[in-house]
């Protein structure tokens, strides 16, 4: 079985070895037809300590690190596009 991946932005790199991922989906809504914005956060096992707030990154499912690390990064760190 494949494993998830998802795209996210990050939101703390304070913890050692560990990022927490803002994860957001787009969906319609299925009575007012309306596209809703819904996110979760997600901590993700980084184990060089790369990733940066801002940063736009890539994870994946992995077997459980921790309590609540089941998730690891995939792809390097690329720069928040400017708002």
């Amino acid at each position: 079985m494949p494993k998830r991946v998802l795209q996210g932005i990050v939101v703390s790199d304070k913890n050692d070895k560990t990022v927490v991922v803002k994860v957001e989906r787009r969906f319609t809504h299925p009575l007012l037809k309306k596209t809703v914005r819904r996110s979760k956060k997600y901590q993700a096992h980084d184990e060089a300590n790369t990733c940066k707030v801002g940063d736009t990154i890539l994870i994946q499912e992995c077997a459980p690190i921790s309590k609540n690390k089941r998730w690891e990064v995939v792809q390097g760190t690329t720069d928040a596009p400017a708002n």
